[in-house]
């Protein structure tokens, strides 16, 4: 409502009783009338408040009224404000004009008019309502085009975060099948390759090394599907915050010696040599099977990316932590890359044909900061990837 909106008043004569009829004449609910003694008391309250009008007396001692309006018109501050001029000098000095000239917007002459007073106020008033009322609009639409904007832009971060979910769930899948079919596939030629050896009767197929061979291969293909079912399990469970910690006192360094006996295998495979260097015992308390499968994480990876070189482990005490690093000498993750690397479903090469999930690192990096500690990566491109954990004693 314009009514609401405050308007002060500005009036400005040398005598006091001039200001006090004034003052009774223009003063209402929604308005505050300033009164001023002289020009340079009128500047102080300008410079103090912002007016809807200033009524000035043109004949004042010092600064009369006409140099306080020129005065008000070179000052950015008080240039617009509405001046009407009031003299009690004869109509024949030509006054009106010079007020004109000199900024006003209207000229009375005393004695007042009380009907033209309070219409001329009264207009004045209600023209600085409507300009107020309209900035306190333009400025309202401002910043709810400033509010929608930003709305926009967040609607478009999250298309554009829905869109990027989309396309890794697609790929997600997309690779899941892969890696599912994979070792099915090895399973299925395996059971089909024995069954031709038993229709022919082929019992030569079936001697005690051929066998044990058969089982070994069956066991990795079946290891391999339960561990890509238990990481994609394991996603659900830290979706869900219902990641199980069991911990127990136990020697780090003992558990990384015995799985890496476990992975000779799997080196031997990769075509890679292995180091190991334990700075122990490093005894503390946590969750052994969940530490061992972030150490598994990290061994396959850089089995998987390090290029055929040699691979360095090494557990110890370090600031009151345990660490284990494990250091490759393979194709290294880029700058921009160490940023995602944590990420779900985010495989660190583009430039190179990798299998799994993306899942290891993420999983790992969830179970060591379940342990209140913490996984880090340093690394560069060509030069290979020193992967860090690092655990409370």
């Amino acid at each position: 409502m314009l009514s609401e909106i405050q308007a002060n008043l500005l009036i400005v004569d040398d005598l006091p009783e001039n200001l006090l009829a004034l003052e009774a004449l223009i003063k209402r609910e929604g308005r505050t009338v300033f009164k001023a003694l002289s020009a340079d008391e009128a500047l102080s309250l300008l410079l103090q408040h912002e007016f809807a009008l200033a009524i000035l007396d043109v004949q004042m001692p010092g600064m009369n009224g006409f140099e306080l309006a020129e005065l008000m018109r070179s000052t950015e501050r008080t240039k617009n404000i509405p001046i009407v001029f009031v003299s009690a000098a004869g109509r024949e000095l030509n006054y009106a004009f010079k007020g004109y000239e000199s900024g006003a917007v209207d000229f009375l002459h005393k004695p007042l008019d009380i009907h033209a007073v309070k219409s001329k106020v009264n207009v004045f008033v209600d023209l600085y309502r409507q300009r107020k009322a309209m900035k306190q609009q333009v400025e309202a639409l401002e910043q709810s085009r400033h509010e929608q904007e930003a709305l926009l832009k967040q609607l478009q971060s999250t298309q554009n975060e829905l869109e990027h979910a989309v396309r890794m769930r697609d790929d997600f899948m997309s690779v899941v099948s892969h890696e599912v079919r994979t070792p099915l596939n090895g399973l299925i030629l395996e059971t089909q390759l024995r069954k031709l050896h038993l229709t022919k009767g082929n019992v030569a197929a079936f001697t005690l090394d051929k066998l044990s061979a058969m089982v070994d291969r069956d066991e990795r293909q079946i290891k391999s599907l339960i561990r890509l079912i238990e990481d994609m399990l394991d996603v659900s469970r830290i979706r869900t915050g219902k990641l199980s910690i069991r911990p127990s006192r136990f020697d780090l360094v003992q558990l990384v010696s015995n799985l890496l006996e476990s992975f000779s295998a799997q080196i031997s495979n990769a075509e890679s040599t292995l180091s190991f260097t334990g700075e122990g015992p490093v005894i503390g308390t946590w969750d052994e099977f969940r530490i061992e499968q972030v150490v598994v994480n990290l061994l396959t990876n850089a089995l998987r990316y390090g290029s055929h070189n040699p691979i360095d482990v090494r557990v110890y005490c370090e600031g009151g932590q345990a660490r284990v690093d494990v250091l490759d000498h393979g194709i290294g993750v880029s700058e921009e890359n160490q940023k995602r690397i944590f990420q779900q479903f985010e495989r660190v090469s583009a430039n190179h044909v990798i299998a799994g999930l993306g899942l290891g690192l993420f999983i790992s990096e969830q179970i060591v900061a379940a342990h209140g500690g913490s996984i880090s990566v340093d690394s560069e491109e060509g030069k290979g990837s020193l992967f860090r954990v690092s655990l409370p004693l």
